[in-house]
């Protein structure tokens, strides 16, 4: 019996490890965005990289999830007669739920991986000792504006997976018979901006925090083969997965939405 004990405190106690190693390193990247020089050219390149190439993924996936909603809560609502409540059911589950979630998840997948590939990449191919070689801090030049910028670009990846989820929405119960008017205002009359709106974005800016400190945390601690990269890609997309799913139970209850 001990040998499954010792497994079980193993991980624990490399969990807690790892946890504390990401701490330290959230705060090295924390501690570089306060020196200078501001790297601000670094920023808006990893903003474009990593929001602006991910608007075509985000843009249609919240059309086709809005889509859904709105021909499943159809369905539904016309079950009791309700069906002018469809734009609240879909406002909602985006605003509070789905949009920062998805969005999330969709950018885990497509830039918090890559951005793991890269870093990893450079650690492989010894570019960060070549930095360090030159008197450049790799946390500063080439870290921190990865996770700032990922941490800046996920609330507005999240609202606009919102508003593309809403316009579908709103397309699919319109051509079902659902009052366009009676749509937009129960859209709006079950809105509040402090506990829906505000609420989204802390879920949505947690969020990015944590794939930006993850995607490259394990990048930069990878190991410096082609089997380093691999693995530290595929344990960013499901650490962040996890992550986002856990974080957000918990802000959901700390927040109460």
């Amino acid at each position: 019996m001990s040998n499954p004990v010792a497994a079980i405190g193993a991980r624990a106690l490399y969990f807690v490890e790892e946890t504390g190693r990401l701490a330290v390193f959230a705060a090295h990247v924390g501690g570089a965005a306060l020196r200078r020089p501001l790297r601000l050219q670094r920023f808006l390149d990893e903003v474009f990289y990593l929001g602006v190439l991910s608007l075509i993924i985000i843009c249609v996936c919240g059309v086709a999830v809005g889509a859904v909603l709105g021909l499943q809560g159809y369905n539904t609502l016309e079950r009791f007669g309700a069906t002018d409540s469809l734009g609240t059911v879909v406002g909602l589950s985006l605003i509070r739920e789905l949009g920062p979630v998805l969005t999330a998840l969709l950018t885990t997948g497509r830039a918090g991986s890559a951005t793991t590939a890269e870093i990893g990449t450079m650690v492989a191919t010894e570019q960060l000792d070549g930095l360090r070689m030159m008197s450049i801090d790799p946390m500063h030049y080439v870290v921190m504006p990865k996770a700032l910028a990922m941490i800046f670009v996920m609330p507005l990846l999240s609202a606009l997976f919102i508003v593309c989820g809403i316009a579908g929405g709103y397309l699919v119960g319109v051509y079902w018979g659902v009052d366009p008017g009676s749509y937009l205002t129960g859209l709006e009359s079950s809105i509040t901006f402090r506990d829906d709106v505000v609420g989204s974005f802390i879920k949505a800016l947690c969020f990015g925090v944590l794939v930006g400190l993850i995607a490259t945390y394990r990048g930069f601690t990878s190991a410096p083969t082609s089997q380093g990269v691999s693995a530290a890609t595929t344990t960013t997309v499901v650490e962040a997965s996890v992550a986002i799913l856990v974080f957000d139970y918990f802000i959901t209850a700390l927040w109460g939405v």
